[in-house]
């Protein structure tokens, strides 16, 4: 008899520990993409394994979406709605150090210039604390942006007074300075302001022509050497949520986040844009490369925003110049 209370006791205790032991945290991933957009079919599933893995399956990952637009991603992790997300820098104005990426002509790949973005983040940009209420866990950039319309483009003048959609960020600097007329709209939205007519023309990647299916209504491409401009994405995370996990938790999910993250967020970028020329190609998208003198002309425009972000930069308490320097050596040397 009393072996066999020895033993149910032992039973009871085991019982009692093993929630502890087997406890599973969910971190609850917004996302505003479609599903098959490459962010969330490979990208963060991609991670998701990562962290569990790192974590001994002790925290997994759940993509959830329309839980709000895709301008209030930082407001829903900052306030715990969701545990992680997605953001476009240029969505909001407040965000300054983060156009460093997005300058135009870098001229390189995704990959190159979202490892670049990342370590000259965490030793320049990191100052201005651009992402305070939240922890950063990643950056990226998409690759170089082209000019996408619906008539062909012969010369950058034919843009002047057409009705364009801009990102926001450097990407709406283009637009101005090259006297388009503004469509401001988050990226889910393009495709219905093109094909209603409320937009002429849109400024995005070429992998755009198949994830937002852009090939249906814009079917001329122009490719500006060395990018039109670039574009700045984060991730991040709830701080609380991040806190409230073991230091070992903790330290596994920074394991496989920051500079490993921004690489598979821009080969990924990468292959999208092969994946979308692709699709432009087989639908008969007219694809033209600027001529050198026309790409003389961007660079000329281009110059004053350059030198207006160092501006703002310096304000900031980062060297403008130095950052740019840096993350252009870095990217073009990857």
């Amino acid at each position: 008899m009393l072996k066999q209370l020895k033993l149910l006791g032992l039973a009871f205790g085991l019982f009692l520990i093993t929630p502890t032991l087997f406890a599973q945290e969910v971190l609850n991933i917004s996302s505003w993409a479609p599903p098959t957009h490459h962010i969330n079919n490979v990208v963060w599933p991609t991670w998701g394994k990562w962290v569990e893995e790192a974590t001994e399956g002790r925290v997994t990952t759940k993509i959830e979406y329309n839980l709000a637009s895709p301008l209030k991603q930082f407001e829903l992790v900052r306030d715990g709605v969701a545990d992680a997300a997605w953001i476009f820098h240029g969505y909001n104005t407040r965000y300054v150090a983060t156009q460093a990426v997005e300058m135009p002509n870098l001229g390189t790949s995704a990959e190159a210039a979202s490892v670049a973005y990342w370590r000259v983040h965490q030793k320049h940009l990191a100052k201005a604390d651009e992402h305070r209420g939240v922890t950063l866990i990643g950056l990226t950039s998409h690759g170089p942006a082209v000019i996408q319309t619906k008539a062909p483009l012969n010369s950058l003048d034919d843009l002047s007074g057409q009705k364009i959609r801009v990102p926001g960020g450097v990407g709406s600097l283009v637009g101005k300075a090259l006297g388009v007329t503004a469509v401001k709209l988050p990226a889910p939205k393009v495709y219905e302001a093109l094909s209603s007519g409320v937009a002429d023309g849109i400024f995005m990647p070429i992998e755009t022509q198949k994830s937002f299916r852009l090939k249906e209504v814009v079917p001329h491409v122009t490719i500006m050497p060395g990018g039109l401009y670039y574009g700045s994405f984060a991730f991040i995370m709830n701080s609380d949520f991040l806190a409230g996990l073991s230091e070992t938790d903790r330290n596994a999910v920074m394991s496989v986040s920051g500079e490993k993250l921004a690489k598979l967020a821009g080969q990924q970028w990468d292959a999208a844009d092969v994946a979308g020329l692709a699709a432009a190609k087989k639908a008969g998208t007219t694809i033209t490369t600027a001529s050198a003198e026309m790409h003389k002309k961007y660079l000329a425009i281009m110059a004053p925003i350059e030198a207006q972000w160092i501006e703002r930069a310096n304000n900031l308490g980062i060297d403008g110049k130095a950052a740019l320097e840096e993350l252009r050596a870095i990217a073009r040397g990857y």
